[in-house]
């Protein structure tokens, strides 16, 4: 590749998503082109990032051709044509393999796509191909893949977060300008503030889940991944809306989250403090570049207060009740008799033998961990004692949301307590795993929108520190307004974005 090639292809996968398509609308580039930069990107790099579980070159590239087909007739372009997109590999998409990172799903490949992806195909967008995951979305780091960890860029030996640590791995690697992931108790967040991207959990309902793999259907929801806000804010738009095939999905007004992330302007408005989010069991960098986050928010002319959230402190412990419980229950159909993997047909085995084999080979330690501690909270004598305790402690915590937001716009916390932490660390302690995500559980039990963004770089270990920022049911637009702003002060205080520190690989 000559010298010229390779500047191009490094200005191509360094620019925004909002960037590559006006250049492809006016044809300055040709989304043939951006798109073989980003697969020439791929092949450099995922050996050792392993963002991808599979790339779609070919699909990819006939999609490409598509959209300059479209530019050459002078035909109206949608919003995201010719821009490419990793998408989780927990949505369906026709004849690609998908496999929700587990082997029981190992070479299925679906004969429809889910919602999100026709979506993604009626934007214009290119999908590369399918991101990394924890099996079933079950995890905080992405080191329970059936198909091995993904490691972070900004340093190969931490994980990337999880459950999406493939999708926002990809963003910091260079290897996609956008991708999409799914947030069932902070799987899209978690990974965003650990790799220095923007991720956002839209409203539950706002983002159909059909042809999503469910793990716990009360809690998932998909959503948009981006290097900034205003590209996190384009794929949201082409995401969200009404689908008529999720029983879940909202019918109602949804807001513009495109020109909110344009209007970045706290003035005048509250911003609440979550006293439960904070403090002990925080690392000290994450709580500094926090506490200058919530500066800049003041120095914005926003009004920033304290509130308490009582029944948070119960949030882990609710959530790990409700999520292994609806799992049992959503992975029953994983069972060697309907699709993916069989072990034991033989003729040597009865029915109820192949089922058991097939789901010990199939499902990974987390995974049946998971399925074992929910199948008990849903047994009979157990049931009202564990999960419809849980369920009255969620109640409560949609209530605390309720009263916060009565008194400011936004509640704001750090995303995670820590920065990335190293391959392996936590792998023998499930427990301290979870943790990981004691201050993004809150927002799924309650179904209302958050975003992190990154703010900085903690000092001690140099890597990135996320602000989470939370909104009510249907003000996803409070995120992109208020995220906007912080992430335009922070990156005129750096002179560059942070996302431009990453390490070369």
């Amino acid at each position: 590749m000559s010298e010229s090639a390779i500047s191009l292809n490094t200005e191509l996968i360094k620019s925004s998503a909002s960037a590559l398509a006006a250049a492809i609308a006016h044809r300055e580039i040709s989304s043939r082109e951006v798109t073989d930069a980003h697969l020439d990107r791929i092949e450099q790099v995922d050996e050792q990032v392993h963002a991808f579980l599979h790339v779609d070159a070919e699909g990819a590239r006939a999609q490409a051709d598509a959209v300059d087909a479209k530019v050459a007739a002078g035909d109206e372009l949608p919003p995201l044509a010719g821009v490419p997109v990793g998408l989780k590999d927990v949505f369906t998409q026709r004849g690609i393999p998908t496999t929700a990172g587990s082997r029981i799903l190992e070479g299925w490949r679906p004969p429809y796509d889910a919602t999100v992806t026709t979506k993604l195909k009626g934007s214009g967008a290119v999908i590369l191909g399918k991101t990394n995951m924890d099996e079933f979305a079950m995890g905080s780091s992405t080191e329970h893949s059936g198909y091995g960890p993904t490691r972070n860029p900004w340093d190969l030996d931490r994980i990337p977060g999880g459950s999406g640590g493939g999708s926002a791995a990809a963003l910091a690697a260079f290897e996609a300008p956008l991708t999409v992931g799914t947030d069932t108790g902070g799987s899209i967040r978690q990974p965003a503030s650990v790799t220095g991207t923007v991720g956002t959990k839209p409203t539950y309902g706002s983002v159909s889940r059909f042809g999503l793999i469910a793990l716990a259907s009360s809690l998932d929801q998909g959503g948009p991944c981006g290097r900034n806000v205003a590209d996190t804010a384009l794929l949201h738009q082409a995401l969200a809306g009404h689908d008529e095939r999720d029983s879940t999905s909202w019918a109602g007004e949804y807001p513009d989250v495109v020109a909110a992330a344009a209007k970045r302007d706290v003035k005048g408005m509250k911003i609440g403090l979550v006293k439960e989010l904070s403090g002990e069991g925080y690392q000290a960098g994450v709580s500094q570049r926090f506490d200058e986050a919530v500066k800049v928010l003041t120095d914005l002319g926003a009004e920033v207060v304290e509130v308490s959230c009582p029944h948070f402190d119960y949030a882990l412990a609710a959530y790990y009740l409700i999520l292994p419980s609806e799992a049992s229950s959503n992975l029953a159909r994983f069972d060697g008799m309907r699709f993916g993997l069989r072990e034991g047909d033989d003729g040597n085995h009865t029915v109820e033998q192949v089922m058991g084999l097939t789901r010990d080979a199939g499902f990974g330690d987390e995974a049946k961990r998971r399925i074992i501690l929910g199948t008990y909270a849903l047994s009979s004598g157990y049931y009202d004692a564990y999960y419809g305790q849980a369920q009255k402690v969620r109640t409560l915590i949609a209530q605390d949301f309720a009263a916060a937001f009565d008194q400011v716009d936004v509640l704001v916390s750090p995303t995670a307590p820590t920065t990335a932490f190293k391959l392996g660390e936590k792998l023998d302690d499930p427990v301290a795993m979870y943790l990981n995500d004691v201050a993004t559980i809150p927002v799924n039990l309650a179904g209302n929108c958050a975003m992190s963004l990154p703010i900085g770089l903690a000092p001690e270990d140099g890597l990135p520190v996320g602000l989470q920022i939370m909104a009510p049911s249907f003000a996803d637009d409070r995120l992109y307004n208020v995220g906007g702003a912080v992430e335009s002060a922070l990156v005129d205080s750096w002179g560059h974005d942070l996302i431009s520190e990453v390490p070369a690989l």
